[in-house]
């Protein structure tokens, strides 16, 4: 039986992620320069960057724009409970990480105003939390509450992310549901430039909105966490009716 001959790309990417695996490159090491690998290699600079794209995917190299490519130190791994989500459930998920919070007033317009139900125009407090693991992004969430119930000026950016939290439950009325769409898909160029992560790394993406007792929606979140360090965790509760459960 022949065996393929594999691609250029392919014996390259072969060749960096076996000295990465076996430590002859280092976690947080910087590669040499794409020109320099691309001589050494002796390919096109184009071949060598579908190589170094290989590793990306595979979370082995990350491209930090201006510095050039490094190897990735792993992750930590996080887990993103489903259903009846809130605010102090989500400060104990990213306990481990360090976020960064930054506080805007904004308009609604195109999906806002159908998560929020709200005509457009609205004016809405942006919420936007990035997570750090180190220097490194790890995490992002875009929190979106009507104005008249969480205005900038008291959410602001002063306070740390927990304090930005438990503001936020302070300021809204009891709640009634929590309704969360997760979807896997490829990141927009904003949110990979954000995260550092390649455009070909597929993301966890949830879409949460939530209801208080008089049926309005009065937050809509985004999150985005990149598939090689999130996990997420459903769990249904049943109620048994003692009634039943005695006969």
């Amino acid at each position: 039986m022949i065996r393929p001959v594999p691609s250029r790309r392919d014996a390259i990417a072969d060749d960096l992620r076996d000295r990465i695996t076996t430590g002859r490159i280092k976690p947080g090491e910087r590669l040499p320069s794409e020109s320099h690998l691309a001589a050494q290699y002796e390919v096109s600079t184009p071949t060598l960057r579908n190589a170094l794209a290989v590793l990306q995917v595979e979370g082995l190299v990350e491209k930090v724009h201006g510095k050039g490519n490094f190897v990735r130190r792993p992750f930590r791994r996080i887990t993103y409970v489903g259903g009846g989500r809130t605010p102090d459930a989500q400060i104990a998920a990213l306990a481990p990480l360090s976020v960064t919070v930054h506080t805007t007033r904004v308009r609604a317009r195109g999906h806002l105003t159908t998560l929020l139900r709200l005509p457009t125009g609205s004016p809405l407090t942006e919420i936007l939390c990035l997570g750090h693991e180190g220097e490194r992004p790890h995490s992002l969430a875009r929190v979106y509450v009507p104005c008249d119930l969480a205005p900038a000026t008291g959410l602001r950016e002063s306070l740390p992310y927990e304090g930005v939290m438990t503001r936020l439950m302070e300021l809204r009325p009891p709640l009634a549901e929590v309704r969360e769409e997760i979807n896997v898909r490829l990141p927009t160029p904003k949110e990979a430039s954000t995260l550092r992560i390649s455009l070909a790394l597929a993301v966890l993406a949830v879409t949460r909105q939530t209801v208080d007792t008089a049926g309005r929606v009065v937050e809509a979140a985004l999150l985005v966490l990149p598939g090689d360090r999130a996990d997420a965790v459903f769990t249904t509760h049943y109620v048994i009716d003692e009634r039943a459960a005695e006969g």
